[in-house]
């Protein structure tokens, strides 16, 4: 109980958050239209806050539930399955490679898939949530979180991102 309770008030803090860190005034609109369709709404809606839900729970590799922990992989499979019954492949190499439309960093979308060459290789991915963050399960011994695109390790591992959902 007092996890859920701990998980929920995460929840709240991170959406006060995200909803208080838009201190630029927006853009104007852009007369040229997006060269890829925009997420659903309600399915980026819903796989951003099952993600952001997981915020906290223990990193596991091979890790597929909160019961047992995640790894990057099957935090992933684990939040698109349950909320937008999409079935992922296991690894962040195979995800990378699916036959999805590819998104420039200037398009990302809450809902996006990003990922990360780590070791010569794809090999981290994470699930953007919009104002330039995103939630991972970085590495054993840490908790899946939310991190900056923007921060300097990011930035050098960062090697795309791919729309799942629209």
């Amino acid at each position: 109980m007092l996890k859920l309770s701990l998980r929920l008030s995460v929840i709240a803090a991170l959406a006060a958050l995200l909803a208080a860190c838009s201190s630029t005034p927006p853009s104007p609109p852009v007369a040229v239209a997006p060269s890829l369709p925009a997420p659903s709404a309600s399915a980026a809606q819903d796989v951003l806050f099952n993600a952001m839900a997981q915020v906290g729970t223990p990193y596991r590799y091979g890790g597929s539930s909160p019961q047992s922990g995640f790894d990057c992989s099957g935090l992933i499979q684990y939040v698109y399955r349950g909320t937008a019954n999409v079935h992922l492949p296991r690894t962040t190499l195979e995800m990378s490679q699916l036959n999805k439309p590819a998104v420039s960093r200037g398009e990302l979308a809450a809902g996006d898939l990003l990922f990360f060459n780590i070791s010569g290789r794809i090999s981290h991915a994470g699930i953007y949530v919009g104002e330039g963050r995103f939630v991972h399960a970085p590495s054993s011994g840490g908790y899946v979180r939310l991190d900056r695109l923007a921060d300097r390790y990011w930035t050098k591992h960062y090697a795309g991102a791919k729309r799942i959902i629209y």
